[in-house]
């Protein structure tokens, strides 16, 4: 019977296709410091972010065949290295864009409509503190007619553009690896309407940067910053900028600057570059919606993410 360790958990319907299919599955969590010490006995590891699959973890790893992620990137685990002991990685896609491209959406909201700042300031007094909340929430600002600007223009980037293009907004995108895409969009099933199809063309990083009026990042980490002091000098004056990428791309820095300073108006952060964050000035702000990198955290995701890696996992050893 092979072993498999989901060393972040899988979702109940994932779990239960692996358990049907044969598999003897662990879904207890081994601590990051203890893993390469226990991880010999299994021949499958799952993960989702929170564990890292070092070199160390996969020369540990003897049995090791197939390393799977539930979600998009993969670069939490050592990739490469992997491929050279003929380790097989492989991940979910597709599975989560929508809940992210939602998430993005619920700070774009929370941000032009002061939810942040009005809900913490009525907790704090309701009574007294009302007349300031209307007051200074007066100033809200709608999505319909501004311009969205995607840098990344993947599976996520993508399902961004379709709820900003049924929301009225413009979408202005950047992607090193496309001149253009074109969209399908769906609308609901009891809806007798044909999707839609639109074209978006790629433009630079510059142009998005400085044409925007709101930002949403979906990238790759790297090893620097993609959005930096010259990139946020580039926005608009009262620009926002939203994160439910990877931490890491954004300076936080001068994150917080901009954000004190008024060169931003807000910005919706989900992931940060140390997690748990270690820097922590902005979250604070009246102007900052934070999250715990949770893009993908629904329960139709987890479960189309269960499922998909189940799959993936049951397909390989079958064949």
């Amino acid at each position: 019977m092979k072993k498999i360790l989901a060393n972040d958990g899988i979702n109940e319907a994932g779990l239960k296709l692996l358990i049907n299919a044969g598999f003897d599955v662990t879904t207890e969590n081994i601590p990051q410091a203890e893993l390469a010490a226990k991880i010999s006995s299994f021949d499958a590891l799952l993960v989702r972010s929170a564990t890292k699959v070092t070199s160390e973890i996969i020369d540990a790893g003897k049995n090791l065949k197939i390393i799977g992620r539930g979600g998009v990137g993969v670069d939490n685990i050592d990739v490469e290295y992997a491929k050279s002991k003929n380790i097989e990685v492989v991940n979910t896609p597709a599975a989560s864009s929508v809940s992210v491209a939602e998430l993005v959406f619920a700070h774009l909201l929370a941000g032009c409509r002061f939810i942040n700042y009005s809900n913490n300031k009525l907790t704090e007094n309701p009574k007294s503190n009302f007349k300031e909340v209307k007051k200074n929430a007066s100033k809200g600002i709608e999505l319909f007619n501004k311009t969205i600007g995607i840098i990344g223009f993947g599976r996520i980037g993508q399902e961004v553009a379709r709820i900003a293009i049924g929301m009225g907004m413009n979408v202005l995108a950047y992607d090193p690896f496309f001149k253009s895409k074109t969209l399908k969009i769906n609308f609901h099933k009891n809806l007798s309407i044909s999707p839609l199809e639109v074209t978006i063309n790629m433009v630079s990083l510059s142009e998005v940067l400085s044409n925007s009026d709101f930002i949403t990042l979906h990238v790759p980490g790297g090893s620097k910053y993609l959005i930096g002091k010259n990139e946020f000098d580039m926005m608009k004056k009262n620009a926002a900028i939203i994160n439910c990428s990877r931490g890491g791309t954004v300076d936080e820095n001068y994150l917080a600057e901009y954000l004190k300073n008024g060169k931003l108006a807000f910005a919706g952060i989900d992931v940060f570059e140390k997690e748990p964050p270690e820097f922590t000035d902005f979250i604070g702000y009246p102007n900052v919606t934070a999250t715990a990198h949770t893009g993908a955290s629904t329960i139709e995701a987890q479960e189309r993410i269960g499922v998909e890696l189940a799959t993936l996992i049951i397909n390989f050893f079958k064949n």
